[in-house]
């Protein structure tokens, strides 16, 4: 049965509340130099705003899980709207770390409350078969937020200042609160209700089975391996890198944020298809888009700056497909986690993405203050602490998944070899014409 018009409605209800929350959380993004002028932060300091708006959203991410389960995502949607929204007024206001800081934190406490709770809606209003391609979407088009971050909000912050900018922000968090109190819903009409609240027995037993599922754990390391190096990019390094540490101008390097947002638009529906039609082979794809992001990451770093301009091109667009890579950890909580505990299984999921990108954004940050700050040298060695991401995360993906295919196989379901799967496949595209 098709998705009904209302179910396209409350999803754009929720999609905008998402992208304007990735605005939100980006918008430090295009601002860290100015930032740095605006409060006399030195990089380590600089990346303290995002590690602690990080640490607190990747804190968040299990009780807001737990939360979703208990009250439901039309709640938790529109606190989050305002919560950045308020944030957003007071880092306009800020004139001293302390104020700064506290809103970037409040930023973080919204920005949990977001993501999770519009996955929700999207499995309760649309068909299971429809709901990857449908997570796909969300996730790169909430990804549009950046773009408001790159051009229009760079160009009020360069143009009219700080202070407009941050309130225009602001007001597009209380637009976004505005339409989901009219639309977004829950669940359809005449959908079953949640049963009564868990007690604190039943929620730490809900937990700790979500995290005993090999499933979830396959989609934490899948999260952890995939979004860090794009976020940390979009978040807050790739600007200054791209200005201090290879020559290009601001608003070029804009550009190229824009060009990881497009690039990520078109990957995120392959993506996307390709799990609802193959979903015994994600982790194939997760293993990949791992491999191909430290091999753009590797031939860039190995240039002495400035790299030429088509290589910083591909690695933009390498870096648009850890997204839509990641939102394949949230595919694995929901298809291996019983409908009353997804809401957890995706927060613990959540967490490995936003834990990795946390270690890397401090990283960073801690490399160029030992080495002298923003200069090409400094950022080179900077980047490289995102090896031991990468190495760690493909071991625990690959450790989950053999344990998640005993899982399947003691309920009966055989994985089959990849050549044989492939063979397969060829044989049935030849059957077919």
């Amino acid at each position: 049965m098709p998705p009904s018009r209302r179910a396209y409605l409350v999803w754009s209800a929720g999609l905008l509340a998402y992208l304007v929350g990735v605005m939100q959380r980006s918008s430090f993004g295009v601002a860290g130099l100015d930032a740095a002028d605006r409060f006399g932060a030195a990089p380590a300091v600089l990346s303290g705003f995002i590690v602690l708006q990080l640490l607190v959203y990747a804190a968040l991410q299990v009780p807001v899980g737990l939360l979703l389960d208990r009250f439901g995502a039309r709640r938790l949607v529109l606190v989050g709207a305002l919560t950045m929204a308020i944030a957003q007024v007071m880092l306009a206001l800020a004139t001293s770390l302390p104020l700064a800081i506290a809103a970037r934190v409040l930023v973080g406490v919204g920005d949990a409350l977001t993501f999770i709770s519009v996955l929700s809606v999207v499995s309760a209003w649309f068909p299971a078969r429809r709901v990857p391609l449908m997570t796909q979407l969300t996730a790169l088009l909430g990804q549009l937020g950046q773009v408001l971050s790159a051009i229009p909000l760079a160009t009020v912050l360069h143009g009219a200042g700080w202070t407009p900018a941050f309130l225009s922000a602001a007001a597009l968090g209380v637009v976004a609160a505005v339409a989901v109190t009219a639309v977004f819903a829950d669940r359809p009409p005449g959908a079953p209700a949640p049963g009564p609240a868990a007690g604190p027995r039943e929620v730490i037993d809900g937990l700790k089975a979500s995290w005993r599922e090999p499933g979830t754990r396959l989609g934490l390391w899948t999260h952890a391996g995939t979004q860090f190096s794009g976020m940390v990019f979009s978040l807050l390094w790739g600007v200054p890198y791209l200005v201090a540490g290879q020559g290009m101008s601001p608003t070029a390097a804009s550009v190229l944020l824009t060009v990881l947002v497009g690039a990520g638009a078109v990957a995120g529906p392959l993506f996307g298809e390709f799990t609802a039609r193959h979903p015994l082979r994600r982790s194939w794809l997760v293993l990949g888009v791992i491999a191909v992001t430290a091999g753009a990451w590797t031939a860039v770093l190995l240039l002495p700056p400035p790299a030429p301009l088509w290589l910083l091109v591909l690695l933009v667009i390498v870096l648009a497909c850890n997204g839509p890579c990641s939102a394949v950890g949230f595919d694995y909580a929901r298809t291996f986690n019983p409908g009353h505990r997804r809401g957890t299984a995706v927060g613990i999921v959540n967490v490995g993405g936003f834990t990795a990108s946390l270690l890397v954004t401090l990283g960073v940050g801690a490399v160029l203050g030992l080495l002298g700050g923003f200069t090409p040298e400094a950022f080179r060695a900077a980047w490289t602490v995102q090896y031991p991401i990468w190495a760690l995360a493909t071991v625990g993906v690959l450790v989950a998944r053999v344990r998640a295919r005993r899982s399947l196989a003691a309920e009966g379901v055989v994985v089959p070899p990849l050549r044989e799967a492939l063979s397969r496949e060829r044989r049935r595209k030849v059957a077919g014409r």
